[in-house]
């Protein structure tokens, strides 16, 4: 899961997107890069979740842009 960007919880993911069990804010569904703002493919495999853009290679989950 991503990180919320105020106060870098793990954020759960909900029926519209994410939501921070910490500041309770809740942010949209895409997940963007935070070089280039694309979108993000999530990678998940043996319980592991990575992110991944097709121009920066893998984005590590503290960097990836909640919109």
């Amino acid at each position: 899961m991503p990180l919320c960007p105020d106060d870098k919880q793990l954020l759960d993911e909900s029926a519209g997107g994410f939501d921070c069990p910490a500041c309770g804010r809740h942010f949209g569904s895409q997940l963007r890069c935070p070089e280039c703002a694309e979108p993000l493919e999530v990678l998940k495999a043996c319980g592991a979740v990575d992110y991944f853009c097709r121009q920066h290679g893998l984005i590590s989950r503290s960097r990836v842009i909640v919109a």
